[in-house]
Order: structure tokens, then C-alpha cells, then sequence
């Protein structure tokens, strides 16, 4: 079976620049980045430190699980009272993977976690920005293969965000569903 980041460089390229009549390589549009983020703001708010310390902690070994790498605090940028929020508190993690990672996890989403997903008919074409990036939410985490739901300690949601180079959203579009992206074009 051939690897994703192979499929990209050997179908995909060549497709791309058929189909799109891109005159050099670089043109053809390409994945840069994927981020997961995932906040820990209802499950931490009105609790104790150490009990705001235990969910922080489940979140950040439960993205580093899932993803492979360290995950980064991300900070309230600014105060919100009804929300209880207070600039520069914590309120989530986030992870940027390239490179190697990128396409370990992009093929780990395509080929396990998508398919174990509930209902899952697939992604609809309003997740996909203006640009040709996709964006996807996971309300849980019961469709990761490295969780254990015994051990647990909290159902965490996050989102996803597969970033391309692409100027229009017909070419980002394009390399998703050649990358293998179950994406619904109704």
C-alpha cells in the first residue's frame, strides 16, 4: 500500500497539474499544516485550581495521544465577564503538525477515525473556507483509536484544520478529494 505523502508526489502532482494546467510544480496546490485544537473552558470553569490542573492535564495527554506531539496553551486574548474569562487565562491546547506527522495523522483520519465516526455520511462541502482549507469538529473522542474509553477521564471535543496553499476553493477542494478525503459535493 502505497503512503499518503507518495500518493501526493506521485498521483496526485501529476493529476493536479493535468487537470488545472499549472506550468510549474510549485503551483500545484499542497497541505502546509494541520492544527487540532480543543478547549477546556466548561469543564474547568467554577472548579478548584487542582481540579482545573487534573481536566488540563487529561486534555494535554489526551492531544498528545492522539496526535503525537506536545500540544501549546492557548491564552484568552481578551476579558469576557459573561463567560467568567479573564485575559491571558489558559483556555485550551492547540498542535501544529507538518511535514511527517502531517501526513501520518491526515492518513490516520482518512483511513481509521473517519469510518469509526457515528453517522459519519461524509464531510460536508461547507467546511471548506473560502481558500480551499477544510475544517472539521469532533463533538467526542470515541473515535480515536488511541483512546481508551474505560480509562477516561473525560470526553473531549476538538477541531481539526487541514490547511492548503491553494488561491481558490475549486483547487484546495480538488487536492482534498484526491488525497482521499470523503468529501459530499451535495
Amino acid at each position: 500500500m502505497m503512503r499518503l505523502q507518495e500518493k501526493y508526489k506521485k498521483e496526485v502532482v501529476p493529476k493536479m497539474l493535468e487537470k488545472f494546467g499549472c506550468k510549474n510544480v510549485m503551483a500545484v496546490p499542497k497541505i502546509e499544516k494541520i492544527a487540532v485544537n480543543s478547549g477546556f473552558g466548561k469543564m474547568a470553569a467554577g472548579k478548584t485550581s487542582s481540579e482545573r490542573e487534573k481536566v488540563m492535564n487529561n486534555l494535554s495527554d489526551f492531544l498528545s495521544l492522539v496526535t503525537g506531539q506536545k500540544p501549546v496553551f492557548t491564552k484568552a486574548k481578551k476579558s469576557i465577564a459573561a463567560f467568567k474569562l479573564r485575559k491571558g487565562v489558559p483556555i485550551g491546547f492547540k498542535v501544529i503538525l507538518r511535514k511527517k506527522r502531517m501526513f501520518d495523522f491526515l492518513e490516520r483520519l482518512i483511513g481509521i477515525i473517519l469510518p469509526r465516526t457515528r453517522d459519519f455520511n461524509g464531510i460536508p462541502l461547507k467546511s471548506i473556507d473560502k481558500k480551499g482549507n477544510l475544517t472539521l469538529g469532533f463533538k467526542d473522542s470515541s473515535s480515536f483509536p488511541e483512546i481508551v474509553m474505560d480509562r477516561e477521564k473525560g470526553i473531549f471535543g476538538l477541531e481539526i484544520t487541514i490547511n492548503t496553499n491553494s488561491k481558490q476553493p475549486e483547487h484546495g477542494l480538488e487536492l482534498l478529494k484526491m488525497m482521499g478525503l470523503p468529501i459530499k459535493l451535495k
